[in-house]
């Protein structure tokens, strides 16, 4: 069944999110031969529109205002909804990120429509759409088929492939006017707290520190590594919660959700809130001085020892691979 499927691009710091690219592969199996239309809120993003197109879109939609600048639930549920209207969907894909999960759920509740959240695969099984999704913390997961209304699901990043970008590929790029008013929050300057670099809910990488990294200092080796990997650093609600890191980098059930193609846990002992945040991850490395920590029941492989000793170690030889590979 052909369907008309809207993708929201997400857009930070001026360039799109890699999730949006992935939300839009997840969009054409939706769509199943129909039409998939890009939708880009916020200002000045009329430039993004053909990279949208070139990664699978067939068209694009902007909504452009001062006010969405930056994101508001209030101004960017009122630009949605407006694009909602005009084009009258039958399927709707969001990226299961902050702006997402945050988003997805008030445009449900206007469209009095269900939502299947953090999807991790769709594909069409017996004549049907079928969209898989972890429960309980990861420890299973749910097929879930919809029978009526719009097919409205958030993608958890990384586990969806994009599409092949096609760079000759055009469409049609327009604008719609909306009028963004009674905002009950106004955003007036963004502080970040978390470190430049790669986006940790992103990266094909990380590397996490748990309390063994016993001090923010220790979390510089892992800094290190993580740059020469091109990944970005994480964090245990442990390391977190004694100071050693900004909350920003905690990864867990109370945290960030990654899976990253590898995932190298340093000096965290696996607590099951933290395992929520990152068992799904495609490779996982364990570094820990004690042999019965629980992250080695979890890891693909396990290294008993000093994370201080082992890091540097690992740092070393992936600056020679880089270098003979060079």
């Amino acid at each position: 069944m052909a369907r008309k499927v809207l993708v929201l691009g997400e857009v930070r710091d001026g360039s799109l999110r890699n999730v949006s690219f992935e939300a839009i592969a997840a969009g054409k199996t939706v769509a199943e031969g129909g039409e998939l239309v890009g939708v880009l809120i916020g200002n000045n993003v009329n430039a993004l529109g053909q990279e949208l197109i070139q990664y699978g879109a067939d068209r694009v939609v902007i909504v452009e205002d001062e006010k969405l600048a930056q994101y508001s639930s209030d101004g960017y549920s009122q630009a949605f909804m407006a694009v909602v209207e005009a084009e009258n969907p039958e399927g709707i894909i969001m990226g299961h990120t902050a702006l997402g999960k945050d988003l997805s759920p008030k445009i449900a509740s206007k469209l009095e429509t269900g939502l299947i959240s953090d999807v991790t695969h769709v594909d069409v099984s017996g004549g049907n759409l079928v969209f898989t999704r972890p429960i309980y913390s990861g420890k299973a997961f749910e097929k879930k088929i919809v029978t009526d209304g719009i097919l409205f699901a958030t993608i958890r990043p990384n586990n969806i492939n994009p599409l092949e970008k096609e760079d000759a590929k055009t469409g049609d790029i327009s604008s719609i006017s909306v009028e963004i008013k009674d905002l009950r929050t106004i955003i007036k300057e963004v502080v970040r707290k978390a470190s430049e670099g790669v986006d940790l809910s992103e990266a094909k990488v990380v590397i996490a520190g748990g309390r063994g990294v016993k001090s923010a200092d220790g979390f510089e080796p892992l800094k290190e590594l993580a740059e020469v990997l091109g990944g970005a650093v994480g964090a245990s609600r442990g390391a977190c919660d004694a100071d050693y890191c900004d909350y920003s980098l905690q990864i867990g059930q109370t945290g960030k959700v990654v899976t990253p193609d590898l995932y190298i846990a340093c000096g965290i002992s696996g607590a099951i809130q933290h395992l929520a945040g990152m068992s799904n991850s495609k490779v996982i490395v364990a570094i820990n001085k004690d042999p019965e920590a629980n992250i080695f029941k979890v890891a693909d492989y396990g290294i008993v020892g000093d994370l201080f000793e082992v890091v540097p170690m690992l740092t070393e030889e992936f600056k020679k691979l880089k270098v003979s590979a060079s």
